[in-house]
């Protein structure tokens, strides 16, 4: 049981606190309500490139690191569809420090138009070496837009292409800060050895002066059609091995179900002892890897496959190998023996994480955006409570031949373009 309080600020901030007395560092984790899903679909990556940003000095503090480092403190920060999230741990003494650091970049981030073009260049440079230069790279820039035809989760983090960013103005990037950047956006968990009142004292110092945020009219995430046929990409690209990429569609992260869907995933592909791995890998020695793993996201999400086939074995038999698999968990119930290897799993990976002063804030953090921070405490019961029979009916429901687009990534044949 993870125990914490929670308080809000007039300007909307929440604020949460948990006490743990084993460390002297304390971890703060801001984590603001903007992912990709919130941007303009001809202005994509923005919330990407904030990440970066966000680093490049505020109005009364030039550099960001520099302080912190000072202060015997570490930072970083990672963007995906739904969120875009700020952490630093930092020594007891020093928390005052943190508190200075996020509100004056909440408050104050300085746009120049130097940060602008070095952070650009550096996005830009990603996603030319991340995406489009790296094998297999580009396959989330592929597999998306086929998957998705409405929602915004149909591109990526990093953008729909480069020119997004290449053409992002100073006006751009300054609306998209105004938009989300305030306090009643924002999650701000701290976990260490600290005190509820002492961090309440800090919380109304440093973030209780800054605005809530003005612009309301933040757009309705439009909701994806149900597939009703399948879909299919083939592409060539300079790689050693064909791969296969097969989404289906699965419910939110909300929803109930969801604990279910990520039991199935790690039957099907949670180590060595997996389904996927011994039948697939070990034993007729189909693919060099195959992974079944769930894209976690806030709304309806993805339920993914990928594999990369031994060198000699053609794609329509790696996908009849595969689809043979998933066939096995829509037809046969599991053992008892084997649910309860998986809840197992589950219940150390959960309890692991949370031997981590920086996992619990971002946890919590995480959970009171989904609704409730308490969630970080009702997880384990939520995969228990799973069934035979919900494994059985939820694998039915998500592994249809017109719920899935399949990327078939072929390496280049002698004679290719």
């Amino acid at each position: 049981m993870i125990h914490f309080d929670k308080f809000i600020l007039k300007n909307g901030l929440k604020v949460i606190v948990h006490k743990d007395k084993s460390t002297p560092i304390v971890a703060v984790n801001i984590l603001y309500d903007v992912g990709a899903r919130y941007e303009d679909p001809e202005k994509t990556g923005f919330a990407h490139l904030f990440e970066h940003l966000m680093f490049g000095g505020s109005k009364n503090i030039p550099k960001y690191d520099e302080p912190l480092e000072k202060a015997g403190g570490e930072n970083n920060a990672f963007t995906n569809n739904d969120i875009t999230n700020y952490y630093l741990t930092i020594p007891k003494q020093n928390i005052e420090l943190a508190f200075w650091l996020e509100s004056d970049r909440m408050n104050n981030l300085a746009f120049s138009k130097k940060s602008l073009e070095v952070q650009r260049n550096v996005v830009i440079e990603e996603f030319k070496q991340s995406y489009l230069n790296q094998p297999y790279g580009d396959v989330w820039l592929l597999l998306r837009p086929l998957a998705f035809k409405i929602h915004p989760y149909r591109w990526s983090t990093i953008g729909k292409e480069i020119s997004h960013i290449e053409n992002a103005t100073m006006g751009d990037v300054k609306a998209f800060y105004k938009k989300f950047y305030n306090p009643d956006k924002a999650i701000m968990t701290i976990a260490g050895d600290i005190e509820t009142e002492e961090i309440r004292v800090l919380a109304e110092k440093w973030f209780g002066p800054i605005s809530s945020g003005k612009v309301k009219n933040i757009k309705t995430i439009p909701k994806e059609p149900k597939q009703t046929e399948t879909r299919v990409l083939t592409v060539e690209r300079d790689v050693p091995f064909d791969s296969i990429y097969k989404a289906y569609h699965m419910c939110a992260r909300r929803d109930k179900d969801y604990y279910t869907s990520d039991l199935i995933s790690d039957i099907l592909s949670n180590g060595e002892s997996s389904r996927l791995y011994l039948k697939l890998v070990k034993e007729r020695q189909i693919f060099s890897e195959i992974n079944a793993y769930i894209s976690g996201d806030f709304d309806e999400g993805m339920f993914i496959f990928s594999g990369k086939l031994v060198n000699g074995i053609s794609i329509e038999d790696g996908e009849k190998a595969l689809n043979k698999e998933i066939n096995k968990i829509k037809e046969f119930t599991i053992s008892d023996d084997d649910l309860v290897k998986v809840k197992n799993k589950i219940e150390s990976t959960l309890e692991f994480s949370e031997m981590s002063v920086l996992n619990k804030a971002m946890n919590l953090s995480f959970s009171e955006l989904l609704g409730d921070a308490n969630l970080i405490n009702q997880e384990i019961d939520y995969y228990n409570a799973v069934t035979k029979e919900g494994i059985h009916r939820v694998a039915n429901e998500i592994f249809r031949n017109e719920n899935c687009s399949t990327l078939y990534y072929l390496a280049k044949r002698d004679g290719g373009n």
